[in-house]
């Protein structure tokens, strides 16, 4: 899989925020799914080890203690979601795209959505 295809995968959110939520959410089914392989699944938790313990690479500079923790975090999702099977991830992201609508199991396809307005034909104003 080349650098474009994996970039396409995780669409742009719109803002940091939506963007750690959007991974955050992909992330955590990611890791629910079956078919992610134990191992890969080893990846987070041991990111997740990191983070809590008192272990720091970069100690007893100033400001920098934390830049290690944002540095491994970074790694670690981005190692967990390269390490998963590509077709989870494309039909997890478009779940997550359509804000987690899904229909008897299955991700809601554009085709699907009917766009309409509603008209009121009563006449009547300020219900």
């Amino acid at each position: 899989m080349n650098k474009k295809d994996t970039q396409s995968m995780i669409p742009n959110a719109g803002g940091v925020l939506q963007e750690l939520t959007m991974r955050t959410k992909l992330i955590l089914r990611l890791f629910a799914d079956q078919r992610v392989s134990p191992w890969a699944k080893l990846v987070p938790l041991a990111g997740l080890i990191y983070w809590i313990s008192p272990l720091d690479v970069i100690s007893g500079i100033p400001g920098l203690s934390a830049v290690d923790d944002v540095a491994v975090l970074w790694f670690v999702q981005y190692a967990f979601i390269e390490l998963c099977p590509p077709e989870v991830v494309r039909e997890i992201t478009q779940q997550i795209s359509f804000n987690g609508s899904v229909a008897d199991g299955h991700a809601v396809d554009e085709s699907d959505i009917v766009d309409g307005e509603v008209i009121d034909v009563t006449g009547k104003e300020g219900h």
